[in-house]
């Protein structure tokens, strides 16, 4: 093993400045989009009113952005590219409450370290305009040169001098794509800026200054996807003042991906999983697992409780009090859904792009262990104000003869439980004689607004209604009744003590009781008296319990996903014929459960067809 001398020691050495420049440029310049991205920052910064992009070869041959903000001296220009210069902030307290889109003072510096860029600004007052032009480390200007009043960067060849950072760009087409993503989210901040884009020559957004917000998110997104949108707003002052505003999708118009997604803070575009998993629990339950909806919110926050120097590119944020955010958005996208009737229209499903619904599939996790779930979430605590005992224990509750061998009978001086309604409580309820059940399948029955009919798959708005039955209970009693089996249902199953302990918090409080009878037998000794009377065999249902091992590891969520395990079996079947009795109930439960536009795993339990729909089949339109 050779021994180090002094000669042979390496040399701790300063960076030259350029090396410098392009290490901050693999942070701040990943793409084109990258610097349309900085360069329209700066611009608004600088108070633009109009700001116009030009690119070439989707930005990597040419990105042009001129805006008519307030221009530069001669003499500040050289700054303008020098590292860390910025006139943005000026002490270590200015980080506390940044409010500018940019501040850090290396967006320019690593851009030109990669590029050939010129600068052509001209401020108010001044007789001409002044140039600057730098290619990599060479510096020359600034020179007098005609311009308007304003500034004008011009970005080319993106990363001539480093090749390897090159070709790891992608297509023209799709740097230009991202490009355009990146103009339109900034567009969509600024309502009030006028934004126009060319590429190659040709014009792909030209929006007016002075739009309402509404306005611009239409412009952007298309009148067709506007119309599918609720406006959501919101005012928290819990910890600081959060006001909202944005446009969220209903639940037909959900992507495949998260890119019809906007975050707008404080007039910067930000990713924030904060808000991020609000948006996905304001749509739990009425999108299918793998979809993301469409929204556009607009957020303004004290600038001091947002921290936005935690990222080169100034894309994510950390808030002092995120749990307030959360609860913002949540309960701001959450009403405004809860506002609106979700059923789809006809022509608002595109059988074309529709696959094959697939069952849920939780998300990776292990079964959760904790201490008992005995609560639920506030909008169950709100059903529960609105469903009625009897209600609950009477959805549907089409009781099917119980084998008496399996249950002990129970002592009715010992049951305080409420005795479920009869089925047919509402003999002559504004349903009655106005439906008909399709093949024992589906339900077709004179839409609520008059205007048309709703197609109805019966198994799906059963299993709403009992999801929502079964969280009632939960947040109103603690726990399920459960009745006790006079000989214990054996299920074989690995692990079993292992797996009971883990899931010992659930059980309790679905009135559940079983112990372990071995190393592989579970045997159960009480069971809902709900999955009973809907003819549940306890064996069946243990073992699916026992065996599902990706339960989430939040003991609500986990608890969530059990209820909608048992919702579903309790549910009537395609296939199950309804009397007349309860058709009616169902029907009448729709109108007053909440999200019964889709069952709880997110599939749509309604389809609307309006008279439009109808008179257009048939030729009268």
């Amino acid at each position: 093993m050779a021994v180090s001398t002094p000669e042979t020691l390496p040399t701790i050495r300063a960076l030259d400045p350029l090396v410098i420049n392009q290490i901050a440029a693999g942070e701040v310049v990943e793409r084109p989009a990258s610097v349309v991205k900085e360069l329209v920052e700066n611009a608004l910064d600088a108070g633009g009113t109009q700001i116009t992009v030009e690119l070439e070869a989707g930005g990597i041959e040419l990105v042009r952005v001129a805006d008519d903000g307030c221009g530069m001296m001669p003499e500040q220009l050289p700054m303008a590219v020098a590292p860390h210069a910025t006139s943005k902030i000026t002490s270590p307290n200015d980080l506390d409450a940044v409010a500018t889109m940019g501040f850090r003072g290396e967006a320019l510096a690593s851009i030109a370290s990669v590029s050939r860029l010129r600068i052509r600004s001209r401020p108010a007052g001044a007789s001409e305009a002044s140039e600057l032009r730098v290619e990599g480390d060479v510096v020359e200007g600034p020179l007098p040169a005609s311009g308007a009043l304003g500034t004008v960067i011009e970005v080319r060849n993106l990363f001539f001098n480093t090749p390897a950072r090159r070709k790891f760009l992608r297509t023209a087409q799709t740097e230009k794509q991202r490009c355009v993503e990146a103009v339109k989210g900034l567009a969509l901040a600024r309502p009030a800026i006028g934004f126009k884009l060319t590429c190659d020559g040709h014009t792909t957004l030209d929006l007016p200054a002075n739009q309402s917000a509404p306005d611009r998110v239409r412009s952007i997104l298309g009148q067709d996807l506007a119309e599918a949108m609720i406006e959501a707003t919101g005012v928290a002052a819990e910890t600081y003042n959060v006001n909202l505003w944005g446009l969220v999708g209903r639940p037909h118009a959900a992507r495949g991906n998260a890119k019809g997604q906007w975050i707008v803070l404080n007039g910067r575009v930000v990713r924030d999983a904060t808000i991020a998993h609000a948006l996905r629990e304001a749509y739990r339950g009425l999108i299918e697992p793998g979809k993301h909806p469409v929204a556009v919110l607009l957020i303004d926050i004290d600038p001091s409780m947002v921290d936005v120097n935690v990222h080169p590119a100034k894309a994510e944020v950390r808030f002092r009090d995120s749990s307030a955010i959360h609860a913002a958005v949540h309960g701001s996208v959450r009403e405004a859904l809860a506002g609106e009737d979700l059923t789809a229209s006809f022509t608002e499903v595109n059988p074309s792009a529709a696959r094959p619904w697939q069952p849920f599939v939780p998300a990776d996790g292990a079964i959760f262990t904790g201490t008992r779930a005995a609560d639920l979430t506030n909008e169950a605590r709100e059903l529960a104000d609105r469903l009625t005992d009897a209600e609950v224990h009477a959805v549907l509750s089409r009781t099917e003869p119980q084998p008496q061998a399996l249950v002990e009978p129970k002592d009715p001086s010992t049951d305080s439980s409420i005795e479920p309604a009869p089925i047919d409580r509402a003999p002559d309820g504004p349903w009655m004689r106005r439906a008909m059940q399709i093949r024992d399948s589906y339900l077709v029955a004179p839409d609520g607004s008059g205007d048309g009919v709703v197609i109805i798959d019966q198994h799906a708005l059963h299993e709403r209604v009992m999801f929502e039955a079964l969280r009632s209970r939960i947040a109103s009693h603690g726990d399920l009744e459960s009745q006790r089996l006079l000989t214990p249902a054996m299920v074989g199953v690995a692990d079993a003590p292992e797996k009971l302990e883990a899931l010992a918090p659930i059980l309790y409080t679905l009135g559940i009781d079983a112990t372990a009878a071995g190393p592989t037998r579970v045997a159960v000794h009480a069971f809902p008296s709900l999955l009973f009377s809907r003819g549940v065999d306890p064996a069946e249902f243990m073992a699916e319990l026992l065996e599902a091992d990706d339960l989430p590891k939040d003991q609500e969520d986990a608890l969530r996903e059990v209820l909608d395990m048992m919702a579903c079996k309790a549910a009537v079947k395609a296939g199950d014929a309804l009397s007349d009795q309860e058709l009616s109930a169902l029907l009448e439960l729709r109108e007053k459960v909440e999200r019964s536009a889709s069952c709880p795993h997110g599939r749509p339990t309604s389809i609307r067809l309006t008279m439009r729909d109808l008179e257009r089949m048939f030729g009268r339109r």
